[in-house]
């Protein structure tokens, strides 16, 4: 007959919090410098890129013990991805702002394999008539886990296997295509895709937060 007490005395659940670093956060928003997207944007893949973007859920990816990547995901259908080896701003070592290019669902085990085996990690890619080179050494895709936390306090972890690719675009100025694999289990269901994606370098001087 006490069960009502019970419930009002028991601890809450400890809320998860979202990694932040330089400013990025859950919710928060940033503004893109118009000078640099206008001198870059006609060498890149990506095109009519926003001014202003809002953070709508952030990925985590712990390589090691002491290196991740922290992805902040906006309402322009891209992603701010940080590098950090360590915990404090001063260990963030690249900033990329990627844009998702193309999402293909896979839709059986046997082309699940065909694509971790043969279509992710390749000498070149060429997207749109411009040829990447493959960055890592690796021969198979480097397999990764994203744990991705949503503004309704949701989490959620997909695996990635993944390749990155990079081609010149103009004098310094550097144009990187991942490509990924991803796999996510969904009422005990696998779902797979092939996500590709276009990214250029960011620095603290081309983008402001605005909230």
């Amino acid at each position: 007959m006490f069960d009502w007490l019970k419930k009002k005395m028991a601890p809450e659940a400890p809320k998860i919090e979202a990694p932040e670093v330089l400013g990025l956060r859950l919710g928060g928003a940033f503004e893109l410098d118009d000078l640099k997207l206008k001198l870059i944007e006609p060498d890149l893949i990506i095109e009519g890129a926003a001014h202003t973007h809002l953070i709508q859920a952030v990925g985590e990816v712990n390589l090691d013990e002491q290196t991740r990547l922290l992805r902040y995901y906006t309402d322009d259908d891209g992603f701010v991805q940080v590098l950090q080896h360590g915990r404090s701003e001063a260990d963030v070592s690249e900033v990329k702002l990627y844009y998702f290019y193309h999402t293909r669902p896979i839709d059986t085990q046997a082309q699940w394999q065909d694509t971790l085996d043969h279509q992710i990690v390749q000498p070149s890619k060429q997207l749109e008539g411009y040829d990447f080179e493959k960055v890592w050494e690796n021969e198979r895709p480097v397999a990764m886990t994203e744990k991705t936390y949503l503004a309704d306090g949701t989490v959620s972890e997909t695996d990635q296997f993944v390749m990155i690719y990079e081609r010149e675009a103009a004098t310094e100025q550097y144009e990187s295509l991942m490509v990924s694999g991803e796999e996510k289990i969904i009422n005990n269901r696998a779902e797979w895709s092939l996500v590709t994606s276009t990214g250029f370098n960011l620095t603290p001087t081309d983008f402001t937060l605005i909230g």
